[in-house]
């Protein structure tokens, strides 16, 4: 059956209210066909978001307004494999049955509020033209260390991998801007030692829920993030309005650079500079 992310505006509601709304779900699943794989609550934007493997979006609906009433307002068919790898999970920490115990505070306290970074390595085909293959790999593999010591370090989960690049989630806004920062370093720091064979990133960071107008799972978040990353100069990061106000009061230092008309958005987006170097 196909795996569906549903969101509802709950405005006010508490962690157990999401909580005992969920147990009413597990008690009718069975009736509905329908499996309830687990759930994400944002208490601070009044946001829920439920995972359900289901044979169609009417049958999440008819559940949700039969068990307590509050229907999605927004339903997206998405691929569990990439609910796990922004996420983290696709299923309760512990294994939620109905007449269980509700689920841990681990899943109450969990947003799916998420923050994306964007890498890109200038001129990685000019480097294997100028280089060789042989050579050429060898400095991606670098690349690829040193980014992925970062990612570890601050808990990035890896999306994907573009060969020059990477996609990443975090679960703070605070996460992704010393991850990038530390790349750059990184990078830096390579390039002292190495000046013939340079390494140069340029980064976007950018925040927002999994399911929002767009049909995609972070559709609108994962553009705009590319698009940010793309206006990014070599060994520059640049973030949206929205990480810099999460990231207030966290020792990090923004440089307003304006706004910019990006391709796919109606509006120009402001972007702030993360000042990195000493």
């Amino acid at each position: 059956m196909p795996i569906y992310m549903d969101r509802h505006e709950m405005e006010g509601a508490t962690a157990k209210a999401v909580a005992d709304a969920h147990e009413k779900d597990l008690r009718l699943q069975e009736k509905y066909g329908i499996k309830l794989m687990t759930y994400w609550f944002d208490e601070n934007r009044g946001s829920a978001f439920c995972l359900i493997d289901a044979p169609a979006k009417e049958k999440v609906r008819q559940l949700h307004e039969e068990a307590h009433g509050s229907v999605p307002h927004k339903i997206v068919e998405v691929n569990p494999e990439a609910v796990e790898a922004f996420l983290g999970r696709i299923e309760d920490p512990e294994p939620s049955t109905a007449g269980s115990p509700a689920p841990s505070a681990e899943t109450q306290v969990d947003s799916a509020f998420r923050t994306i970074m964007f890498t890109d390595m200038k001129d990685s085909t000019a480097i294997t033209t100028r280089l060789g293959d042989s050579e050429a790999i060898e400095l991606f593999r670098t690349h690829n260390a040193l980014t992925r010591d970062a990612l570890a370090q601050y808990k990035g989960r890896e999306i994907q991998h573009t060969g020059d690049g990477f996609m990443v989630s975090f679960t703070a806004a605070s996460q992704a801007v010393g991850c990038a920062i530390a790349i750059q370093k990184a990078m830096q720091t390579h390039n002292q030692w190495h000046p013939d064979t340079s390494i140069n990133v340029r980064i976007g960071v950018c925040a927002g829920e999994p399911v929002e107008e767009d049909q995609r799972l972070f559709g609108s978040t994962v553009q705009l993030t590319s698009r940010i990353c793309d206006k990014a100069q070599p060994d520059q990061i640049l973030v949206a309005p929205v990480v810099r106000d999460l990231c207030l009061g966290k020792q990090f230092a923004f440089k307003d650079q304006g706004k910019f008309d990006l391709k796919g958005f109606d509006q120009p987006q402001r972007m702030y500079e993360v000042q990195w170097q000493d």
